[in-house]
């Protein structure tokens, strides 16, 4: 453990004065035995961080000569604009572009740019696996019984445990479990709104949530939205008084990245604790960050229980088991009576086995790992894309999460790309997704939770050809 943690940290010294240009392309870095003296470790542990910025394209070794900062670690593509979306534009409805995408799914010779879940060789499936066979021999009628409607107390009990990041301010009593994010989040809108209200969201968004929101007879409002520090508070005060409720990913937002500073959180919290509009935070990206800690939820800032803090580990252990949860606030005994009306209770099976993992699978080993290998793939994308893409291309530079965001030229409809790139094998997201306007038709999103390989990055060249192409 401390040979990892000394090696993670020199390395992380090595890439901030990379980033920062102390140390800039064609430097010559310290020798090995000079680093090792520098930090009194061992010449593995130095050994170890240097692979670790190989690995990333930081660094690069030349024959009898040492290492050097690396031509592609500095970034030159532009971020994304800010989104502008007009409250006035027409709405124009992306579902049947949707359906296409997921149309290809079950399609196992076609590149998956556009799901949005990890591959299966970063998941720990066999320790899973194990959980399932323990959590059958070991629960009453092997998963066949009723649990409580609050959901398993087992895994509400762990969830509370591992949300250090609220500093104890949620109890197993404060959890609801949910099938998935987006049940917990539907379970949220359908408890604070009805027909006719109007719902706050980030823009562009997941997909999803709009179209929850349309299905419930609900008005839209996009906010303009940073693709570094998220959705524009300003924005949101100008109309505050038309908004019955928010729902926003503040820590590494789908499909930007954004991670919304932690002042700015404490600003929303006030703001709507002021004017009692309920936040739904989806914060199901919040354990996949690229920093040093965990960022906090909204939630960590509610006194007056408004934020229904949303989240499950589709992202992190097992999209398929659809295990989630809400820690609704204030809204709690609406949620439960919702909870009764349509499912009775959640099944106990994989809440048991998640419960196990979470309890005994070192949950925070394997993030650690995964964290790396996100963060790692996310470096080795966007220099794919500076290389294979057209020099215009803006590339989103997420803090946090598994998903890339493209800006190409405005010559360039994505929605028409698709159908030429699912020929040649290759799925992405066509921007028009996240929005209910007629907008980032020139934008794409890629998830970049795929094992990195030759073939990866060649199909990665092939949809760079084939963007320019379009041009």
């Amino acid at each position: 453990m401390t040979k990892e943690i000394l090696y993670v940290k020199i390395a992380k010294i090595l890439e901030d004065q990379i980033l920062s240009e102390t140390l800039r392309i064609g430097d010559k870095l310290p020798s090995i035995r000079s680093v090792q003296k520098i930090y009194d470790v061992s010449l593995n542990t130095v050994k170890l961080a240097f692979l670790e910025l190989e690995s990333k394209s930081l660094i690069e070794s030349r024959p009898k000569s040492g290492y050097y900062v690396s031509k592609t670690s500095q970034r030159k593509c532009a971020l994304p604009s800010i989104s502008k979306p007009e409250t006035c534009q027409n709405e124009s409805d992306p579902e049947d572009l949707i359906s296409k995408v997921f149309d290809t799914l079950h399609y196992k010779d076609i590149r998956q740019f556009s799901l949005g879940v990890p591959d299966p060789s970063f998941l720990p499936i066999a320790k899973l696996n194990k959980g399932v066979i323990k959590t059958i021999r070991n629960l009453e009628g092997s998963g066949t019984a009723y649990e409580p409607l609050e959901g398993s107390l087992n895994l509400r009990r762990n969830i509370a445990k591992w949300s250090l990041v609220l500093e104890g301010k949620i109890t197993e009593d404060d959890l609801i479990t949910t099938s998935g994010a987006m049940n917990a989040i539907f379970n949220c809108l359908m408890a604070v709104t009805k027909r006719g209200d109007t719902l706050a969201i980030e823009s562009p968004v997941y997909f999803g949530i709009i179209q929850i929101a349309k299905a419930m007879g609900l008005n839209v409002i996009e906010l303009p939205t940073h693709p570094v520090t998220g959705v524009d508070i300003e924005a949101l005060k100008k109309v505050i008084h038309k908004i019955n409720a928010c729902c926003f990913i503040s820590n590494f937002s789908n499909p930007l990245g954004s991670l919304m500073p932690e002042e700015t959180k404490k600003e929303l919290v006030q703001l709507l604790t002021y004017h009692n509009i309920p936040l739904i935070e989806d914060d199901l990206y919040g354990n996949l960050y690229f920093g040093t800690s965990r960022p906090k939820p909204c939630k960590a800032f509610d006194e007056a229980g408004i934020v229904m803090w949303c989240g499950s580990v589709s992202k992190t252990l097992a999209p398929g088991y659809r295990v989630g949860w809400v820690a609704p606030g204030k809204y709690k005994e609406k949620i439960l009576r919702q909870k009764l009306i349509q499912t009775i209770s959640t099944p106990p099976l994989y809440q048991e086995v998640i419960a196990d993992f979470l309890e005994n699978g070192r949950y925070d080993h394997h993030l650690r790992g995964f964290r790396q290998k996100l963060h790692t793939n996310c470096l080795k994308y966007q220099r794919a894309v500076e290389e294979y893409f057209p020099e215009n291309t803006k590339i989103s530079q997420p803090q946090g999460g598994f998903v890339l965001w493209l800006e190409l030229d405005n010559r360039i409809d994505t929605a028409q790309l698709y159908d030429v790139a699912v020929k040649q094998n290759i799925s992405f997201a066509p921007g028009r997704m996240f929005t209910q306007h007629d907008q980032f038709n020139n934008c794409m999103r890629l998830n970049f939770a795929l094992k990195w390989d030759e073939s990866l990055e060649n199909d990665l060249k092939r949809l760079g050809t084939i963007v320019k192409n379009a041009l």
